[in-house]
């Protein structure tokens, strides 16, 4: 059995990766953290895990932690997390790290988006983007994982077929997202406040929302591996991004607006998006007359795509569901645990969403 350990396991998304790994068969969970919480068994912080895992949360010291585990998640706040991923590494453990420390390929990048200089530049390079289903091969060998964003994971999934292709103007790509309040963590902060969110619609960080860079990292990746889009520049790459809070629980529904470089039907377009996620297990393209809700996903690692060509405007309009806590977090990362081990990609992650 891999014994693994979550770091920062009283936060959403560590409780979401502790729910799931505790049906995982080829797993056990050895180690648990937490500054906040030390000294608490986990069912005193998430009493829905009681029977599921039975631990007692501890503050992260990284050599008693990796005489206990051989793959980390480390569930901490940028700055921090990266600080431990390096103490994970140095001990010999394998990292998927689900903040954004790693995501971002240059640390030029990283010091202007979130304020603060990187301290291990050299595992930028080093660290593999975690969306197995652009970078299945990598994430096998990787030593770490950066996991994605649950923003980026449901555009970049709504439009990797466009830049795989050279389908679509790359300067012209528009996006609204919204998402439940748990994307915003499970810290305290006013906007997040009961009475202030409920009945309300948010959109906020317009035009420097840290996860903009990240998409267009991801969709510049894909352009730039295929051969198909070498006469395309990836540098054109630009998205408009607006992320906005709506008052629900969970759960992310990106609408992308794009113009396609040729003429096309919604049913060629749909034919092309089917090619394209035919082997994946977590991606499902809608059929006609189905759009994407993230009611329908919640408490699954699957993502919804649908699509809509308007030959009156020219627009095309991409729509992507997912669950943020499970396919936008905790269940990719599993998904990537499971290529770094060896396990069937789907193992532990073959469960159906919850109702309503």
């Amino acid at each position: 059995m891999l014994r693994v350990g979550v770091v920062g396991a009283s936060g959403y998304v560590g409780a979401e990766l502790l729910r799931i790994l505790a049906g995982h068969p080829a797993i056990t969970i050895s180690a648990i953290t937490s500054e906040q919480n030390s000294g608490k068994q986990i069912r005193e912080v998430f009493p829905h895990l009681t029977g599921a895992c039975s631990l007692v949360l501890e503050a992260f010291d990284a050599k008693a932690f990796a005489d206990k585990v051989d793959l980390a998640f480390l569930a901490l706040p940028h700055m921090t997390s990266m600080q431990a991923a390096k103490a994970c590494l140095d001990a010999g453990l394998k990292v998927i790290d689900l903040s954004a420390d790693f995501r971002l390929k240059e640390a030029e990048a990283y010091k202007h988006w979130y304020g603060s200089t990187h301290l291990f530049p050299e595992l930028l390079s080093e660290a593999v983007y975690g969306i197995p289903e652009l970078n299945r091969e990598k994430i096998r060998d990787a030593r770490i994982v950066a996991a994605p964003g649950c923003y980026p994971t449901a555009a970049i999934l709504q439009l990797a077929p466009f830049f795989d292709g050279a389908l679509i103007h790359n300067d012209m790509i528009v996006i609204d997202a919204k998402s439940g309040i748990s994307g915003a963590g499970r810290k305290t902060a006013l906007p997040l406040h009961f009475p202030e969110a409920h009945d309300g619609v948010e959109a906020y960080n317009l035009g420097q929302h840290r996860h903009t860079p990240e998409i267009e990292q991801g969709l510049r990746e894909i352009m730039t591996r295929n051969s198909n889009t070498s006469s395309s520049d990836p540098s054109s790459i630009r998205v408009t991004f607006t992320p906005t809070r709506v008052p629900m629980n969970r759960g992310i529904l990106s609408t992308a607006y794009v113009r396609l470089r040729q003429p096309m039907s919604t049913e060629d377009l749909r034919t092309i998006f089917k090619s394209y996620y035919n082997n994946e297990p977590f991606v499902n393209v809608l059929e006609e007359n189905y759009l994407p809700n993230p009611h329908a996903v919640r408490g699954s690692n699957r993502c919804d795509l649908a699509m809509f060509v308007d030959q009156r405007t020219g627009w095309t309009t991409l729509l992507s569901a997912l669950d943020n806590l499970v396919k936008g977090a905790g269940g990719q990362a599993i998904q990537s645990m499971n290529l770094m081990v060896g396990q069937p990609e789907t193992t532990g992650l073959d469960i159906a969403g919850i109702f309503p």
